[in-house]
């Protein structure tokens, strides 16, 4: 089992890897890695589970840390974010790469995911559906996806990305706030009001179990 490490001991192996140490660098990225997981879960395109390991992407994340290291110091962001930041990018690249080469069917065409510039309706809807039992068969269950996503659309980006952030990326009020470039404060009122505005949209889905 992963032994959790405190704040010091994180900012301590930082402060080892930030001059240029690797095995610091594998420490930290080990003591973040079910979390950035589960980012990589979730903002990876639907089309792509199953095809794509999660835990491939986090390889590369890891390659990519390694290489870009130095320039952490001149971002103005926590550790932990930047970490998200550029797996998100190499979540981005994988969507590129997987979907964006591929030849174009107008009968099938999909709008694919942003890794991280905001979570669209469609996004949350694919996630929020899996709470969504029903009996009545795929057809149902398309339809009340469709009936979702056009009433997450309804909903402002930022509060869609901060549910997002929250709920299914399992950041920290604070975390939220860094990637969203708001306050606290601002980003805790947001959340509130996200959160109310989803129970009412979910409310009008028959059969959604929230």
């Amino acid at each position: 089992m992963l032994k959790q490490r405190s704040s010091r001991e994180i900012q301590e192996l930082l402060q080892v890897a930030s001059a240029g140490d690797e095995s610091a660098l594998a420490e930290l990225f080990a003591h973040y890695k079910d979390q950035l997981r589960r980012i990589v879960a979730f903002r990876l395109d639907s089309r792509l589970k199953g095809r794509v390991d999660p835990s491939d992407i986090l390889q590369e994340a890891f390659i990519d840390l390694l290489k870009r290291l130095p320039e952490f110091p001149e971002k103005n962001m926590s550790f932990f974010v930047w970490l998200r930041l550029v797996t998100n990018e190499r979540v981005l690249a994988c969507h590129r790469e997987h979907l964006n080469t591929q030849k174009r069917d107008p009968r099938r065409e999909q709008r694919i995911q942003p890794a991280y510039s905001g979570a669209s309706s469609v996004l949350l809807a694919a996630h929020l559906m899996g709470n969504f039992s029903s009996v009545a068969g795929k057809a149902i269950q398309a339809e009340q996806n469709a009936k979702l996503q056009a009433a997450l659309d309804s909903m402002d980006a930022i509060d869609r990305e901060v549910i997002a952030l929250r709920i299914f990326e399992g950041l920290t009020n604070g975390e939220a706030a860094e990637v969203l470039e708001l306050t606290k404060q601002t980003t805790s009122k947001r959340f509130i009001r996200a959160i109310r505005r989803l129970r009412e949209i979910l409310s009008t889905i028959p059969g959604f179990n929230e």
